[in-house]
């Protein structure tokens, strides 16, 4: 069951994560060497995307037309693209359904440095794939774990920041209506929410894959309390962005465990960093351990 706390909060349903639409800068590397990063505009192409893709988040959240009680809140990083991505999806909702918007600096695109000489910017990214794409800091500019930082310390952040407006009243909405945050942002800054909030590991974070202009990430809120990718999205979608067969295990897991289940049901975690661990303690019957862990991965295949 969720816990009283997160009920008597109300917790989001879901939380959409989404690219914005094919910018300027995605069809031709050099217009970032006439135009600062964050003024980059998008193509005609990525507005169309960003329109559609406001029809398919109106469909994810309103179960398509199956709900009828049901709200958004959006977070918008401050690029003009992902501005341009928010004003065009909002032609599909309703002006009652939005209870608030908020342009979050945090959940910004990773900081390449100013204007961009595009040959000098192809040897630096040919750099960064020998070097790692995670601790590889750009000159002037921002390491993945840069961003992992500030995104850090959002997660934490944005539910306390949106339960504080939820509890002194200043968005009024009905208290049982479904709510879904929506956060408009960019690829890698997806990739390092994802990685913060599911505790993914540096490794498995390098083999993570951008999603495409205005694809969605949807995690949705399970019966146990914890958040999950794959209630709304298949086994198949996970692996092509490049979840390996643990982690999917894991979100399978999330879509009905309760908190801290995972960590307490899961010893085999474990192994990803440890090579050896010491004999069971006297007090600790190891055939229990055996037991247990063969009944949680059982509980996993069936699920799977």
């Amino acid at each position: 069951m969720v816990q009283e706390q997160d009920r008597k909060r109300h917790l989001p349903k879901r939380i959409i994560l989404i690219r914005h639409g094919e910018s300027q800068g995605n069809l031709d590397d050099s217009a970032y060497t006439t135009t600062p990063d964050y003024k980059i505009p998008l193509t005609q192409v990525g507005l169309d995307q960003a329109e559609a893709a406001g029809r398919r988040i109106y469909d994810v959240v309103s179960e398509n037309g199956r709900s009828k009680n049901w709200k958004v809140y959006i977070y918008v990083s401050p690029y003009e693209r992902t501005k341009s991505t928010l004003r065009m999806i909002g032609r599909s909702f309703p002006r009652g359904r939005v209870i608030g918007v908020r342009e979050e600096c945090r959940v910004r695109e990773q900081d390449f440095g100013n204007f961009q000489v595009e040959e000098r910017m192809r040897a630096i990214k040919e750099t960064r794939e020998r070097f790692g794409r995670f601790f590889f800091r750009f000159p002037d500019g921002e390491s993945a774990a840069d961003v992992f930082d500030r995104v850090a310390t959002k997660c934490a952040d944005f539910m306390e920041s949106m339960w504080r407006d939820i509890d002194m009243k200043r968005l009024n909405h009905d208290a049982n209506a479904d709510i879904n945050l929506v956060i408009i942002s960019h690829g890698l800054t997806s990739r390092i929410f994802l990685m913060k909030w599911f505790k993914w590991t540096v490794e498995q974070f390098e083999h993570l894959n951008n999603p495409g202009n205005c694809e969605c990430r949807v995690m949705q809120l399970g019966s146990g309390g914890e958040y999950s990718l794959a209630i709304h999205h298949s086994d198949e979608e996970l692996k092509r962005w490049g979840l390996s067969a643990e982690m999917i295990a894991d979100q399978r897991w999330r879509a009905t465990a309760t908190h801290g289940a995972w960590n307490d049901s899961c010893p085999w975690y474990l192994d990803a960093f440890f090579d050896r661990l010491a004999e069971p303690e006297e007090d600790v019957v190891e055939e229990d351990i055996i037991k247990d862990s063969q009944a949680v991965l059982d509980s996993i295949q069936d699920r799977l």
